[in-house]
């Protein structure tokens, strides 16, 4: 399944582009607003910690099943079709789970609303590829930071927006988004060609086999408060490999384990963007609940401070697209990981007594290292891959970052299981900062003989 090239691509390229961003940020947006209502959440559905925590590990699970799931299904039913839909199910689950009576009404509909902002950054990213021809690896890469970087954004526009409507509203803020995509896309996205006589085969087995082991390793990690569980250990690990064999015998895998493997700079990639992104959103995740519940801030004033990640990290990705343009991927990402590093590490200085701008200045250092880490992780993986892979090669990278959020979200359950304290958010700090001394080795290994040339 393809999209027919016509005129109208000409005509309506900047409108199309605006269509598709519009619809990737559902995704980021979606993700990372929640948080700022959790406590909201918490109290009136009288949740624990660990049902929260799966509240938001259950978005991301979904996610990561179904980004590579649609992205194939759109090859084949239809791009727009599937970039449509994706808006229609984000619309109905964003008017609905305001209206939850209770917790799995409320996780349903963000399952839902998980399946439908999955669908909109593959199906977005083939319309691209099959409807612009010119700068195209530059117009997906703008997309892709796009479809991060505005995560960070998540926590200061729902603190603004519960301050005046209550935890319900970041849901509604969905629909001016969901409604001009849907109006531009419909004018400017050519229609899908017929199906072809090809067929769709599903590889059912291997999307179960990566949602139950996806799941398992979930449960593990949430249930290491109280020990290490073995036999859970054990099974994950059996699971893992399982998969691994079954996609590998796979003519159409569901996870292409084979160009994984063949691709060990790609792979290696993907690893330091898993750990990027745990760090990244271990705090965007803690943070806002931390405000709330230990400095006594209101969802108003928490979101004013998550503004010190989204900002710095907005401004510091062009500035690092000019600086890797420059000098090459390795001082600039290894400038990124070491920024990070000092920024959590400056986090044990911070308590329920710590300034404000104080907390300010440090998040803000997370912002900088994020938005280097993100554009040269991103333009990284692109000099990697050659156009045909391009697509190939985001879906999974976009898995990825849903990978690093489960971790992340998983390590905030376990820490934050007694209570949101200064004591356990030090515990998890420190468990950040072994992790950003892990990214450092491995920034190096995957820079190493890259030249800026070869960027796209």
């Amino acid at each position: 399944m393809s999209v027919t090239k016509n005129l109208s691509l000409v005509k309506n390229q900047n409108f199309l582009i605006v269509a598709i961003a519009l619809g990737v940020i559902l995704n980021p947006l979606n993700t990372t607003m929640i948080t700022v209502a959790l406590p909201e959440i918490k109290n009136e559905f009288m949740l624990s910690s660990k049902d929260i925590t799966w509240l938001i590990a259950s978005y991301f699970i979904i996610s990561a099943i179904f980004l590579p799931l649609i992205g194939k299904l759109s090859d084949f039913y239809g791009r727009k079709k599937i970039f449509l839909f994706g808006l229609l199910l984000v619309g109905i689950s964003s008017f609905t789970a305001p209206l939850s009576p209770n917790m799995p009404f409320l996780l349903a509909m963000r399952t839902i609303q998980a399946i439908g902002t999955s669908a909109l950054y593959p199906a977005g990213i083939g319309i691209i590829r099959s409807t612009i021809e010119k700068n195209q690896n530059r117009v997906i890469g703008t997309l892709s930071v796009f479809a991060t970087t505005t995560a960070a954004f998540g926590p200061t526009i729902s603190g603004l927006l519960i301050q005046q409507g209550g935890w319900h509203v970041i849901f509604y803020i969905n629909f001016p988004i969901i409604i001009i995509s849907a109006i531009l896309a419909v004018l400017s996205i050519p229609n899908d060609e017929k199906k072809t006589a090809r067929t769709f085969k599903w590889d059912g087995i291997g999307i179960l086999l990566f949602s139950f082991l996806i799941t398992v390793w979930m449960y593990f990690f949430q249930t290491l408060e109280t020990g290490l569980n073995l036999w859970t250990f054990i099974g994950s690990l059996a699971l893992t490999l399982l998969f691994y064999y079954f996609e590998k015998r796979k003519d159409e895998p569901f996870i292409d384990v084979v160009f994984l493997k063949k691709n060990l700079n790609i792979s290696f990639v993907y690893v330091q963007y898993i750990l990027s992104t745990l760090i990244f959103f271990a705090l965007l995740l803690s943070m806002p609940i931390y405000f709330q519940s230990v400095l006594l801030l209101s969802s108003k004033q928490t979101g004013i401070m998550m503004l010190s990640i989204s900002i710095f990290g907005i401004i510091m990705t062009p500035l690092a697209t000019r600086w890797i343009e420059k000098l090459g991927y390795r001082i600039p990402l290894l400038t990124g990981g070491v920024i990070g590093l000092v920024g959590v590490i400056l986090f044990l200085t911070i308590n329920h007594d710590s300034p404000l701008y104080w907390i300010f200045l440090v998040l803000s250092t997370i912002g900088i290292s994020n938005g280097i880490l993100n554009i040269g992780l991103q333009t990284l993986l692109f000099s990697f891959v050659s156009v045909s892979e391009t697509g190939t090669a985001s879906g999974l990278f976009m898995t990825s970052r849903f990978m690093g959020n489960i971790l992340a979200s998983s390590l905030f359950g376990v820490m934050f299981a007694t209570g949101v304290n200064d004591t356990n958010q030090s515990w998890m700090t420190i468990i950040l900062i072994v992790v950003s001394v892990i990214l450092l080795p491995g920034i190096l290994f995957i820079t190493k003989g890259k030249l800026v040339t070869n960027t796209p």
